[in-house]
């Protein structure tokens, strides 16, 4: 029994580890830019946002699409799973929302979603918006009477 102990690899404490993927973190450049952007204090409102880099790494924010957060059960999805932070080419909302006219296309691929899952999405919301439209005195909305 004593050589079959002696056979078996041995398990790297997990600090070693943490520490060895440490290092090899801070041989890349986007660490340092981590470092630079978290040394920053979360904006406070849209002006601050604006004047920080891209891709915005506050994911934490409302408005950040890595990730949603469920108010109820309070659980974590995240919206694409095979990617980092830095790799999406779109991170915040109001950013796409100052665009201006997107494409179903373009919102499902910012979103991970598919085109028709944002137009059922899109439907819902006017559709809430006309069940709402009196209770909030609003007279009219072009879009909610073309469909």
């Amino acid at each position: 029994m004593a050589a079959k102990e002696k056979s078996k690899k041995k398990e790297k404490p997990y600090t070693e580890v943490i520490t060895e993927q440490k290092g090899k973190l801070e041989e890349g450049s986007i660490y340092w830019d981590l470092i630079d952007i978290t040394s920053y204090q979360k904006p406070k409102n849209r002006s601050e946002c604006l004047k920080l880099k891209r891709p915005c790494l506050f994911v934490s924010c409302k408005y950040h699409l890595f990730l949603d957060v469920n108010p109820e059960t309070k659980s974590i999805k995240f919206n694409f799973p095979g990617k980092e932070v830095w790799e999406l080419r779109e991170t915040c909302a109001l950013d796409v929302a100052d665009k201006g006219g997107v494409t179903l296309e373009e919102v499902g691929t910012i979103m991970n979603l598919t085109r028709e899952r944002i137009r059922q999405v899109e439907m819902r919301a006017l559709q809430k918006l006309r069940q709402n439209s009196s209770q909030y005195n609003v007279q009219s909305i072009s879009f909610l009477s073309d469909r």
